[in-house]
């Protein structure tokens, strides 16, 4: 079998299933059924308030000074997100400061997957590489990011396969 798109890792017999919705156009139903909503962030201070409030709850230490929507970023990174520390020298001190830029695609998404996506981005600040501790990071901020991912995953392909749904 020819391995899908954005799931190839996951069992064949997923894949398979995956298959059959696209083959049978009914990937479109899906998703809706699942995830019939969109969220109402569309503005970057919305999404830093939206983040800032997820990283308080669960990452009480960290810093995050910026959080925006970046219309680059899956062009550029070929990612959906991204974080950073953006370094700066003022004088004799070197200033650094935390961010997180999410791909323009989350503004017109359900709320589950741009949780998925922040909760992802978050979990950078603690765990550096995706290992069991990040997964399990995740899992503890959002128990839902597994199947949050998958459908997401599900989503891009049905922007690739069909374009837009929401």
């Amino acid at each position: 079998m020819e391995k899908v798109k954005f799931i190839e890792h996951y069992p064949l017999d997923l894949q398979s299933q995956v298959q059959s919705l696209v083959d049978n156009k009914k990937l479109t139903e899906y998703l809706l059924k699942n995830h019939p909503d969109t969220h109402n962030i569309t503005t970057d201070k919305a999404l830093y308030e939206y983040v800032n409030e997820l990283k308080t709850k669960y990452l009480k230490r960290a810093v995050l000074n910026k959080v925006a929507f970046d219309g680059k970023v899956s062009q550029v990174h070929n990612a959906l997100g991204i974080h950073g520390i953006r370094k700066r020298v003022q004088g004799n001190k070197i200033k650094s400061k935390k961010e997180i830029k999410i791909s323009n695609l989350f503004k017109k998404v359900p709320e589950e997957f741009l949780k998925m996506i922040v909760v992802h981005e978050l979990a950078h600040f603690k765990e550096k590489v995706h290992d069991k501790a990040f997964y399990k990071l995740c899992a503890h901020m959002y128990p839902e990011y597994e199947q949050a991912e998958f459908h997401l995953r599900l989503y891009l392909l049905h922007l690739e396969v069909f374009g837009e749904l929401y």
